[in-house]
Protein backbone atom coordinates (compact mmCIF):
# COMPACT_ATOMS: atom_id res chain seq x y z
CA UNK A 1 0.00 0.00 0.00
CA UNK A 2 1.35 3.64 -1.17
CA UNK A 3 1.70 5.68 1.92
CA UNK A 4 -1.34 8.46 1.89
CA UNK A 5 -0.50 11.86 1.68
CA UNK A 6 -0.36 13.10 5.26
CA UNK A 7 -0.17 17.04 6.75
CA UNK A 8 0.60 17.50 10.05
CA UNK A 9 0.54 20.71 11.46
CA UNK A 10 1.74 21.59 14.92
CA UNK A 11 -0.08 24.71 16.23
CA UNK A 12 1.18 24.04 19.83
CA UNK A 13 4.08 26.38 20.86
CA UNK A 14 5.11 24.44 23.28
CA UNK A 15 5.04 21.04 21.60
CA UNK A 16 7.81 19.69 19.92
CA UNK A 17 6.59 16.74 17.06
CA UNK A 18 8.60 14.82 14.83
CA UNK A 19 6.81 14.65 11.63
CA UNK A 20 8.73 12.12 10.59
CA UNK A 21 8.03 10.20 13.40
CA UNK A 22 4.29 10.68 13.47
CA UNK A 23 3.88 9.49 9.53
CA UNK A 24 5.17 6.81 10.40
CA UNK A 25 2.42 6.03 13.05
CA UNK A 26 0.01 6.52 10.18
CA UNK A 27 2.01 4.28 7.81
CA UNK A 28 2.12 1.96 10.16
CA UNK A 29 -1.56 1.63 10.90
CA UNK A 30 -2.53 1.93 6.97
CA UNK A 31 -0.74 -0.79 6.71
CA UNK A 32 -2.48 -2.99 9.58
CA UNK A 33 -5.39 -1.67 8.45
CA UNK A 34 -7.24 -5.36 7.49
CA UNK A 35 -7.38 -5.27 12.02
CA UNK A 36 -8.96 -2.33 12.03
CA UNK A 37 -12.30 -2.42 10.50
CA UNK A 38 -10.43 -1.91 7.27
CA UNK A 39 -8.64 1.12 8.30
CA UNK A 40 -9.06 4.59 7.67
CA UNK A 41 -10.57 5.80 4.16
CA UNK A 42 -8.00 6.80 1.61
CA UNK A 43 -7.01 10.05 0.48
CA UNK A 44 -5.24 12.61 2.66
CA UNK A 45 -4.79 12.89 6.67
CA UNK A 46 -4.95 15.78 8.02
CA UNK A 47 -3.39 16.13 11.83
CA UNK A 48 -3.78 18.75 13.81
CA UNK A 49 -1.83 19.38 17.24
CA UNK A 50 -3.42 22.13 19.06
CA UNK A 51 -3.83 24.07 22.67
CA UNK A 52 -6.98 23.28 25.12
CA UNK A 53 -8.25 26.14 23.95
CA UNK A 54 -8.39 26.00 20.63
CA UNK A 55 -9.93 22.56 20.54
CA UNK A 56 -12.39 23.70 23.15
CA UNK A 57 -12.84 26.55 20.28
CA UNK A 58 -13.52 23.77 17.66
CA UNK A 59 -15.68 21.98 19.76
CA UNK A 60 -17.87 24.76 21.08
CA UNK A 61 -17.91 25.77 16.82
CA UNK A 62 -19.09 22.17 15.52
CA UNK A 63 -20.39 20.21 18.16
CA UNK A 64 -22.07 22.99 20.64
CA UNK A 65 -19.91 22.04 23.26
CA UNK A 66 -17.34 25.03 25.09
CA UNK A 67 -15.36 22.54 26.57
CA UNK A 68 -11.77 21.16 26.29
CA UNK A 69 -11.44 17.56 24.98
CA UNK A 70 -8.65 15.40 23.83
CA UNK A 71 -9.59 14.54 19.88
CA UNK A 72 -11.75 15.39 17.42
CA UNK A 73 -12.35 14.49 13.92
CA UNK A 74 -13.93 15.55 11.06
CA UNK A 75 -14.45 12.20 8.55
CA UNK A 76 -13.26 14.15 4.86
CA UNK A 77 -14.74 13.64 1.23
CA UNK A 78 -13.68 10.64 -0.63
CA UNK A 79 -14.97 12.96 -4.01
CA UNK A 80 -12.25 15.40 -2.87
CA UNK A 81 -9.70 12.50 -1.94
CA UNK A 82 -9.69 13.84 1.68
CA UNK A 83 -9.89 10.65 4.38
CA UNK A 84 -10.08 13.36 6.96
CA UNK A 85 -8.76 16.34 9.46
CA UNK A 86 -7.62 14.74 13.22
CA UNK A 87 -7.62 17.93 16.07
CA UNK A 88 -5.42 16.63 19.27
CA UNK A 89 -5.13 18.55 22.26
CA UNK A 90 -1.82 18.40 23.51
CA UNK A 91 -2.61 20.08 26.60
CA UNK A 92 -5.18 17.75 27.75
CA UNK A 93 -2.70 14.58 26.63
CA UNK A 94 0.40 16.07 28.93
CA UNK A 95 -1.88 16.91 31.75
CA UNK A 96 -3.76 13.62 32.17
CA UNK A 97 -0.29 11.86 31.36
CA UNK A 98 0.94 13.94 34.23
CA UNK A 99 -2.20 13.23 36.56
CA UNK A 100 -2.24 9.19 35.80
CA UNK A 101 1.92 8.97 35.69
CA UNK A 102 1.87 7.97 32.02
CA UNK A 103 3.73 8.99 30.12
CA UNK A 104 3.21 11.76 27.57
CA UNK A 105 4.34 10.52 24.10
CA UNK A 106 2.38 7.19 24.06
CA UNK A 107 -0.75 9.33 25.76
CA UNK A 108 -1.08 11.65 22.90
CA UNK A 109 -0.06 8.44 20.30
CA UNK A 110 -3.00 7.27 21.82
CA UNK A 111 -4.98 10.43 20.97
CA UNK A 112 -3.47 9.59 17.57
CA UNK A 113 -5.03 6.21 17.03
CA UNK A 114 -7.99 7.30 18.81
CA UNK A 115 -8.65 9.90 15.97
CA UNK A 116 -7.76 7.29 13.45
CA UNK A 117 -9.61 4.60 14.54
CA UNK A 118 -12.66 6.82 14.44
CA UNK A 119 -12.12 8.04 10.51
CA UNK A 120 -12.15 3.95 10.22
CA UNK A 121 -15.28 3.68 11.51
CA UNK A 122 -15.22 3.27 15.31
CA UNK A 123 -16.89 4.88 17.48
CA UNK A 124 -17.30 5.51 21.89
CA UNK A 125 -20.65 6.72 22.69
CA UNK A 126 -22.39 3.40 23.10
CA UNK A 127 -20.91 1.58 25.99
CA UNK A 128 -19.98 -1.79 23.50
CA UNK A 129 -19.00 0.41 20.87
CA UNK A 130 -16.93 2.06 23.20
CA UNK A 131 -15.15 -1.57 24.79
CA UNK A 132 -14.68 -2.33 20.96
CA UNK A 133 -12.32 0.88 20.17
CA UNK A 134 -10.78 0.80 23.78
CA UNK A 135 -9.65 -3.25 22.28
CA UNK A 136 -8.92 -1.59 19.17
CA UNK A 137 -6.57 1.32 20.84
CA UNK A 138 -4.54 -1.23 22.57
CA UNK A 139 -4.44 -3.48 19.49
CA UNK A 140 -2.82 -0.81 17.46
CA UNK A 141 -0.59 0.81 20.39
CA UNK A 142 0.75 -2.52 21.28
CA UNK A 143 1.56 -2.62 17.31
CA UNK A 144 2.92 0.85 17.48
CA UNK A 145 4.68 -0.02 20.44
CA UNK A 146 6.53 -3.43 19.12
CA UNK A 147 7.49 -1.54 15.76
CA UNK A 148 9.17 1.26 18.50
CA UNK A 149 7.39 3.64 16.38
CA UNK A 150 5.72 6.16 19.78
CA UNK A 151 7.12 9.01 18.40
CA UNK A 152 9.31 11.04 20.99
CA UNK A 153 7.18 14.32 21.84
CA UNK A 154 8.23 16.34 24.43
CA UNK A 155 6.26 19.36 26.04
CA UNK A 156 8.06 22.04 27.74
CA UNK A 157 6.02 24.80 29.64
Amino acid sequence: MPARPIEIHNAHRTLRAPKAAVARVIALLDQHAAKFCGGCPPGELSLVFVTDKKIAQIHADFMDDPTATDVITFEGDSAASLAGEICVSADTAFNYAREHRRDFATELTLYIVHGWLHLAGYDDLQPAKKRRMRAAEKRAMALLSAAKAIPPFRFTR
